[in-house]
C-alpha cells in the first residue's frame, strides 16, 4: 500500500515529457541564459523528480518567510525549508519574462529548466536572519547550510519552472539514481504493502545494517529503501560513488534477497537536522514508502542540534495528519561487548560507554587511511575494505 504523495492525490514531476522537450529546449536557446547555484540546481532536479511534490517552482520571498516562521507557504502547503532560486544580482531580469536556468554542475553550463519569473525581490539581513534562525537554528557562519545560503547572494528569483533534464544524476549514477516515480513503481512491483525508508548520506556501518534490519521487524515492513544523497557534501564526507559501491556491498552480502532496494536521490546536503528530517519524511511520501526511520542528530552537523531534536520536531512542530508517513524513531544503535550484539542504547540501560564499540568519524578515518582494520563490531570487512581503499587514495 503506497501513501499519497504529499498534499497531492498523484505526483507532480516538473520534468517534461518527450513531446515537450524539443519545442521546450529550442525555446530556451532563445531565452536569457541565468547561471544558478548548485543548492538551486539541486532544487530543480528534486522538482523535476517528483520529490517536490506538490510545489510548482521556486518560493518568493512571502513563501519562504512563511516557510521558515510557520513550515507553511502562502498557499498553505505544508512544507519545512524554503525552496529558493538565489542569485547575486538581478542583472535586469523582470516579472513575467521567461529565463534559461543553466547548470553549474556540468562543462558547458547546459540549460537544465525556464522558468517564468513571477517576481523578483531581495532579501534583507532580517531575512535571511529568520531564514537562519528558525531552519538552521543558527547564525553562524561555520555551519555549511547556513554558508552555502549566504554564498547563493540574496535576489530572489520565484516563478514556476519546466525541466530538462536531471542535471548529472542520471549519468553519474545510472544504477542509482531513481525518482518518486520510478521508486513508487518499484515498491508496486515487489508487492509491498509496508515499506521503511533509510536515509543516508555516509557509508553503512554495522549499526545502521542492524537499525534498519531492527526497523524492518519491529515495524512487520515488507521491504527497506535505502535512500542515499547523491548530491554536494561538506568536506570530508565521503564521496557519493564510493559511499554506493560499499552499501550495495553489504546488502548484497548481508540483508534478506528481494527485501531492499538501494537508490539514491539528486539534492544537495542542508545540514538543516530537524527541518530536514522533516524533509526528509516527505520524500520518502513521495517515493511511496510508508515508514520512515528517523535516527539520532539525523541531518545533523556538529553540535548545533540536539541528539534528539530532529525526533521532537514531529511531535512538537509538526501538525497533527500534515504528513501521512509514520516514523521510526531510533537511538543510537552500537555493538554491545556484553551482550554480543548490535543494540539500541537505550534498550540497554544497565550499560556505560565503554561496554559499547564507539569510534568516532575522525578515528575511523584515521584508521582507514593508516590501512588499519576496523573492528568488526563497528564495521563489516568489506565495507570497511572499500573505504580503506577510498582513503589511502585521498592520501
Amino acid at each position: 500500500m503506497s501513501l499519497p504523495p504529499h498534499g497531492a492525490t498523484t505526483l507532480r514531476p516538473l520534468l517534461v515529457d518527450a513531446a515537450r522537450h524539443g519545442d521546450l529546449l529550442a525555446e530556451a536557446r532563445s531565452l536569457r541564459p541565468i547561471l544558478i547555484s548548485s543548492a538551486s540546481a539541486a532544487n530543480a532536479v528534486m522538482l523535476a523528480a517528483g520529490y517536490f511534490t506538490p510545489l510548482t517552482g521556486y518560493m518568493s520571498r512571502a513563501d519562504a518567510l512563511r516557510v521558515a516562521r510557520e513550515m507553511r507557504t502562502e498557499g498553505d502547503v505544508f512544507w519545512p525549508v524554503p525552496v529558493l532560486n538565489l542569485l547575486p544580482a538581478a542583472d535586469g531580469i523582470a516579472p513575467g519574462e521567461r529565463i534559461a536556468l543553466t547548470d553549474p554542475n556540468l562543462p558547458g553550463e547546459p540549460i537544465l529548466a525556464v522558468q517564468t519569473v513571477e517576481r523578483v525581490e531581495v532579501l534583507t539581513d532580517e531575512d535571511l536572519r529568520l531564514i537562519m534562525e528558525r531552519v538552521f537554528r543558527t547564525t553562524d557562519l561555520d555551519h555549511p547550510g547556513v554558508a552555502t545560503l549566504l554564498a547563493q547572494g540574496r535576489t530572489l528569483i520565484s516563478g514556476p519552472i519546466e525541466v530538462l533534464n536531471f542535471s548529472y544524476f542520471e549519468s553519474e549514477f545510472p544504477d542509482t539514481f531513481r525518482t518518486a516515480m520510478q521508486l513508487r513503481e518499484a515498491i508496486a512491483e515487489r508487492g509491498w504493502r509496508r515499506t521503511v525508508a533509510f536515509q543516508t548520506r555516509n557509508p553503512m556501518h554495522r549499526a545502521h545494517e542492524e537499525l534498519c534490519k531492527m526497523a524492518l521487524e519491529r515495524l512487520d515492513a515488507d521491504g527497506l529503501l535505502i535512500h542515499m544523497l547523491l548530491g554536494r557534501l561538506k568536506p570530508g564526507d565521503v564521496p557519493a560513488p564510493v559511499r554506493d559501491a560499499a552499501i550495495r556491498r553489504m546488502v548484497e552480502l548481508y540483508f534478506p534477497p528481494d527485501r531492499v532496494v538501494v537508490s539514491g536521490y539528486g539534492f544537495d546536503m542542508l545540514y538543516a537536522g530537524p527541518r530536514e528530517a522533516v524533509l526528509h519524511a516527505i520524500f520518502r511520501q513521495n517515493a511511496g514508502c510508508t515508514h520512515f526511520i528517523v535516527g539520532r542528530d539525523h541531518a545533523g552537523v556538529g553540535s548545533y542540534y540536539g541528539p534528539f531534536d530532529a525526533q521532537t520536531i514531529f511531535d512538537e512542530e509538526v501538525p497533527p495528519h500534515a504528513l501521512a508517513i509514520e516514523i521510526f524513531r531510533a537511538d543510537h544503535t552500537a555493538w554491545s561487548k556484553r551482550l554480543g550484539r548490535v543494540v539500541m542504547m537505550r534498550d540497554a540501560p544497565d550499560h556505560s560507554n565503554e561496554d559499547f564499540v564507539l569510534l568516532s568519524g575522525t578515528k575511523v578515518r584515521e584508521m582507514l587511511a593508516r590501512g588499519e582494520p576496523l573492528p568488526i563490531e563497528f564495521a563489516r570487512p568489506e565495507v570497511a575494505e572499500i573505504l580503506m581503499r577510498h582513503y589511502q587514495a585521498a592520501g
